[in-house]
């Protein structure tokens, strides 16, 4: 499903300013304020360029003021606006330098980001729903705080990316206007009843035992017009992701046409019988990290990355809680390779020299090392290669060491192993939740493709 969840400024403030433009550029020339014009034979001193000799300015230069890159429905969409959504992604993304390819795909997907964005607002605005500033600042202060920031300091990061608050104000405020519409509008009119409920649950205690899969998606809709094009825009993606510096993640986020692009492109749970016939066979033959397509399917192309599979309602070890303590020791600036490798070997001399998690402290004064507690994490959400060391691993013992020149080296010791329980049925609230849901994102992705298809869309 393709729902964007960014957003566009007010769209009726901005279109008043155009027309109040406009209408004084009117009033002018009403009153006289004309300049006389040269005559067409005749060239002035100017280097050929036919301008008047009495020439006569109207209104001052605005170096801020764009020309627009797109009108969506009389609300213009600037290159300023675009220029600074772009610097957003790259800056939140960590990403400092995109090809040229990169940068144009990033350009157009940005672009229709904005052009939903404008649409969603304004159709929120049809249904009386306005959010105010002070809505506003409250989520740019919790999104800084996520960021280790204050809001001061978070604008002039996103000044010095060259972005502005101003341009992730608009996001969320977007953002807040079409949830607020999807409840409004949507949500009330989707109803699951028990009988349903029930049927599902049956259905999931039948496929007790048989595997699901942990997905994330980059959907790039194509038709038949633009399906080559889009094919080897796919295939030019995966590379990328191969090459390994950019997570799945950022290429969800920037490329994918779903509406699963705001939560990184996380499918989440799925069974194969969930999924339509060519994703299902795909799914079925792929390992755990690995990235597959382009696959076509129905409307488009997709993209699978296989985060994790298990089966379903059955216990699995990697669903182990466990109690860790991690020891870290930093590199001082400037360390080589080989003097990381040397204070490693020290490292992991002393750490598995530990004799259970009452020694840590011991151990880590001595080498003056940082210790962080967290009894929350089960195997399943570390890194791969932890997650076989731990099941291996007994209470007391400690991982070899894990880590980089840069960012220091680490040292995992196991505490403490909450054995999982058996998988239990999700409960009925559960269940309807889910469906209700995936019901009023269906209905969302229908309610844009009718936006899309009714706007006046006139782009520079």
């Amino acid at each position: 499903m393709r729902i964007t969840n960014t957003v566009k400024q007010d769209i009726r403030n901005k279109g008043r300013f155009f027309r109040g433009a406009a209408a004084m550029m009117l009033a002018a020339v009403a009153a006289g304020a004309v300049a006389q014009t040269v005559a067409d034979q005749t060239v002035p001193e100017t280097g050929g360029l036919n301008i008047p000799s009495n020439l006569q300015l109207f209104g001052k230069l605005d170096p801020n003021v764009r020309k627009p890159t797109a009108i969506v429905n009389d609300t213009v969409l600037t290159g300023t606006d675009l220029d600074q959504r772009m610097a957003l992604a790259m800056a939140l993304n960590n990403v400092t330098k995109l090809s040229p390819e990169d940068r144009d795909r990033l350009r157009m997907q940005i672009l229709r980001q904005l052009i939903d964005e404008t649409l969603q607002i304004q159709e929120a605005k049809t249904a009386e729903i306005t959010v105010t500033a002070p809505e506003i600042d409250q989520a740019y202060a919790r999104f800084s705080q996520q960021f280790g920031k204050m809001p001061k300091q978070m604008s002039a990061f996103l000044r010095d990316a060259g972005s502005s608050d101003r341009s992730m104000r608009r996001q969320i405020e977007g953002e807040l206007a079409w949830a607020r519409y999807l409840r409004k509008r949507v949500e009330p009119y989707v109803n699951v009843g028990d009988e349903e409920v029930n049927a599902i649950r049956a259905r999931l205690e039948a496929a007790k035992g048989t595997e699901e899969y942990n997905l994330k998606e980059i959907f790039l809709s194509a038709n038949e017009a633009t399906q080559q094009q889009v094919f080897a825009n796919a295939r030019q993606i995966i590379a990328e992701i191969q090459k390994g510096q950019q997570p799945f993640e950022y290429f969800a986020r920037s490329f994918s046409e779903a509406s699963t692009r705001a939560v990184n492109g996380d499918l989440g749970w799925v069974r194969g019988a969930q999924l339509p016939p060519e994703l299902q066979a795909a799914v079925q033959s792929m390992q755990v990290g690995q990235v597959a397509g382009p696959i076509q399917i129905p409307g488009g192309f997709s993209i699978l990355y296989l985060t994790d599979k298990r089966q379903v309602l059955t216990a699995d070890p990697r669903d182990s809680r466990l109690s860790l303590k991690q020891l870290t020791i930093k590199f001082p600036a400037g360390t080589t390779q080989a003097q990381a490798t040397a204070r490693a070997a020290d490292f992991a001399k002393a750490t598995q020299a530990i004799r259970g998690c009452g020694d840590v402290q011991r151990v880590a004064t001595t080498l003056k090392a940082e210790v962080v507690d967290n009894d929350q994490v089960t195997i399943r959400q570390l890194p791969a290669p932890l997650q076989e060391i731990l099941l291996k691993m007994q209470i007391g013992q400690a991982t070899p060491p894990f880590g980089s020149p840069e960012q220091g080296v680490r040292s995992l010791v196991l505490c403490d192993r909450e054995e999982p329980r058996s998988g239990n049925l999700p409960t009925s609230d559960q269940i309807q939740n889910q469906v209700e849901q995936q019901r009023v994102n269906l209905r969302a992705n229908q309610k844009m493709r009718d936006l899309r298809r009714d706007a006046v869309i006139e782009y520079r």
